[in-house]
């Protein structure tokens, strides 16, 4: 069974070891994220505080987005655009890994707390009651704060997160013992 997981795109192109699970993968990507792409490939501002590192997560970025450019997957996701909230058909990077893209739509719920990127995470998240993997400690710390009742794993728990088999309502449950 695919272990599912909401993500920025760009966590993707930045976190190589994410393409090299030890189970299968489903990354669900809100499409807003996937637009980001294109707005990081292109701009001045530096991703990476390294040259060399800024560089290499640039090719990376060009090539998730020349990817998700290839006809069959373009033609995928144009399906799911056409519906808020409907995912696209599996867009499959290797056995392990497939993507699935998302026509998220921010309704502002947690506009206080959290900017509209952020909003789609989350609430892709709580839709499908997949768990959120990220980097950004402010993000995760807000949800805590918020008391968002979604599962998220730092992305230096992916390993942990990929083979752990436990959902949200799981957590609860054990929470409780």
């Amino acid at each position: 069974m695919r272990r599912r997981f909401v993500i920025e795109a760009v966590m993707v192109a930045t976190y190589g070891q994410l393409l090299v699970p030890s189970r299968p993968v489903d990354f669900v990507l809100p499409y807003s994220t996937v637009l980001e792409l294109y707005d990081m490939k292109d701009g001045v501002e530096p991703i990476m505080d390294d040259p060399d590192d800024d560089a290499h997560v640039k090719r990376k970025i060009a090539e998730l987005i020349d990817f998700f450019e290839d006809p069959l997957n373009r033609k995928k996701i144009e399906r799911a655009l056409q519906v808020p909230w409907r995912e696209s058909s599996p867009l499959l990077l290797n056995e392990r890994v497939q993507f699935t893209i998302v026509h998220s739509v921010d309704n502002a719920q947690y506009g206080e707390y959290f900017d509209p990127v952020e909003t789609e995470i989350l609430l892709t998240a709580m839709k499908f009651d997949i768990p959120l993997l990220s980097d950004q400690f402010d993000f995760q710390d807000r949800l805590i704060e918020a008391e968002i009742p979604v599962q998220i794993f730092d992305i230096e728990d992916y390993d942990f997160a990929v083979e752990e088999d436990m959902n949200a309502s799981d957590w609860e449950t054990s929470r409780d013992l």
